[in-house]
């Protein structure tokens, strides 16, 4: 044989194959014995009719309430109607492609949301995608969207203030970690800008925050959002965005997807502030989704159940007990108003709900009194248990007061001539106004508050020209940022001031003021139409 074609093949080598072969065979025959086919039932349905944002499918007798569905494309919806004969599902996404006759298959799971610390940082909408092109997000945990409360039993008192940088809040209206406190007003009146000052002052705090768009224009969230990455608030914030032109479907999950992020850090026994931007957008997408679903409509328009949905929100904001970890979560809810109609019926529903509201005025808007809080109108039904002792021992003065300056206010307006003591309590009640004055993204840390009110009730003020009232306030909290280590612990306390702390900060807003004093030959500032 020629030497080209190889060696020859020995006859062991051929049993050694064959050996080979039948090993294989064997080992393929036992794993095809073992093998037993499954037979898994899929229930597969067909969509009859598409309309704005909703659906309406045949076929799938064993679907439930809240049931996720798989569209084709890859859409999501949720079964919102389980009819005896069909479903209504309320779509979450583009439907432009979907057509009758389409195919629909069950998911048997509950729609959820994406949670974790991977979400600090991050813009996402209520399905867990990221819109701010930072590439996806890697997050392991999931949480259903709809989650029960927490029990009564594993709740506790609100005890910790949850400051917001605002003196007008921090003193009159105090909000605890754990309370849903309302924002309300008409368009335009700075609802938006409380909120996102409430975030900015948690820097530090270690608190962290979740800013809820529903329905906002694109512009709005995008300068929201700048806003908080210039000042540093994304390290420990999450915002959840649906804009305005998307479905409503989108737009009715957003707040529970963004509570259930919120509710991971909760139990994890973080502190976490929400705010919901805002919840008149939500109620209006919930109310045309279910006058496409045929549901009977209520007063205005707006389905039975549209306190309930909200109820069912604003009740997972709580403190937990100590056996839960101890985290809190807050919620500041937003509501816009038409012509100052508090008593409308979304309004009136969520101040039932909530535990205090915060309600800003347009004619002091307009007056350049900014926040533009209504102190008469806005009140905090627990926060006050929660609110610094320093805080609590000069607040209810301060109320007081206030309150008899603007009487007086409209009673000057007749041009009725008033005595000295008169002018002297509007006067007094002007510069209480201009305190309370603050401009946006400017908080106030709690010992420079706590110096400016302390100065206020006892009238250090008064003899300070009303244009240079800003001044004069600045100088306060810079001077109360020079207090000794020992005094600072105590402002930051839970406990009252004593008689020498009180009068040691006195003094010290007292000496800073020295500077504004009005000339001895000055035209005096206290009539009462300055």
């Amino acid at each position: 044989m020629n030497a080209a074609a190889g060696p020859l093949q020995t006859p062991a080598d051929g049993d050694f194959a064959a050996k080979a072969l039948d090993r294989g065979f064997a080992a393929l025959a036992q794993g095809r014995a073992a093998f037993t086919p499954m037979l898994v039932p899929r229930e597969v349905g067909t969509i009859t009719q598409v309309t704005t944002g909703i659906a309406h499918v045949s076929g799938l007798p064993g679907a439930g309430f809240d049931e996720l569905l798989i569209f084709p494309g890859g859409l999501a919806g949720i079964a919102f109607n389980v009819d005896e004969h069909e479903l209504g599902v309320v779509l979450l996404g583009e439907y432009w492609n979907l057509q009758a006759g389409n195919e629909v298959r069950r998911t048997g799971r509950v729609m959820d949301v994406a949670v974790g610390a991977e979400l600090l940082g991050r813009v996402v909408d209520p399905l867990g995608r990221p819109l701010d092109g930072l590439g996806p997000v890697n997050a392991i945990a999931r949480l259903p969207i709809e989650r029960p409360a927490a029990a009564i039993m594993d709740r506790s008192p609100v005890d910790v203030p949850l400051q917001t940088g605002l003196k007008v809040i921090d003193a009159l209206i105090p909000i605890g970690r754990g309370q849903r406190e309302l924002i309300l007003g008409d368009r335009q009146t700075g609802k938006t800008a409380i909120a996102l000052d409430a975030i900015l002052n948690q820097r530090g705090q270690d608190v962290i925050c979740v800013y809820c768009a529903i329905g906002q224009r694109a512009s709005a969230v995008a300068k929201a959002v700048a806003t908080l990455r210039d000042k540093g608030a994304m390290d420990y914030t999450v915002v959840v965005v649906t804009e305005g032109n998307q479905p409503p479907g989108l737009a009715y999950i957003t707040p529970y997807a963004a509570t259930s992020i919120a509710e991971y850090f909760m139990e994890a026994g973080r502190d976490v502030l929400i705010v919901y931007d805002d919840l008149t957008q939500h109620a209006r997408a919930y109310r045309e989704l279910s006058l496409l679903l045929r549901r009977p409509p209520g007063r205005e328009a707006y389905p039975g159940d549209i306190f309930y949905i909200h109820s069912r929100l604003l009740e997972r904001s709580t403190h937990l007990c100590k056996e839960r970890g101890g985290g809190s979560l807050t919620a500041l809810p937003i509501i816009e108003t038409e012509a100052e109609d508090i008593s409308a019926y979304i309004p009136t529903n969520l101040i039932s709900i909530t535990d205090g509201q915060i309600y800003l005025s347009p004619s002091l808007f307009d007056l350049g009194v900014l926040p533009a809080v209504d102190v008469g109108k806005s009140v905090s039904r627990v926060g006050g248990k929660a609110q610094r002792g320093p805080f609590r021992a000069v607040a209810g003065d301060l109320k007081l007061a206030y309150a008899q300056f603007e009487e007086l206010e409209n009673f000057s307006r007749f041009g009725a001539r008033l005595d000295d003591a008169t002018r002297k309590t509007i006067a007094h009640g002007q510069r209480i106004r201009a305190c309370l004055k603050q401009p946006q993204f400017a908080p106030v840390a709690v010992p420079g508050q706590i110096a400016v009110l302390l100065a206020l009730t006892a009238d250090l003020f008064d003899t300070v020209p009303l244009p240079r009232m800003a001044e004069a306030q600045r100088a306060v909290q810079d001077a109360a940022a020079q207090l000794d280590a020992a005094l600072h612990e105590r402002l930051l306390g839970k406990d009252r001031l004593n008689d020498e702390d009180r009068q040691a900060v006195t003094d010290l807003a007292a000496a800073a003021l020295k500077t504004f004093l009005p000339m001895p030959n000055a035209e005096p500032v206290t009539k009462a139409s300055s």
